[in-house]
């Protein structure tokens, strides 16, 4: 049981005396990154599933 208070406490020291939190700027501007980054990987993705499918169904088409 020790053990676990131990880690508990190392635990909370570290997040409050040694993590360094960024600022809200920089918070803000890793949020938008991120975002921005998240809808160019859902376009490009969504691209690839278009093409993929008008192949296919070219593909089917012309085997019929």
């Amino acid at each position: 049981m020790n053990k676990i208070i131990t880690f508990f406490k190392d635990s909370y020291d570290e997040v409050v005396h040694q993590v360094t939190w960024p600022k809200y700027t920089e918070l803000q501007s890793s949020s938008i990154l991120v975002l921005v980054a998240s809808l160019i990987f859902a376009v490009v993705i969504g691209l690839i599933d278009i093409a993929f499918q008008k192949g296919m169904e070219w593909f089917y088409m012309s085997i019929g």
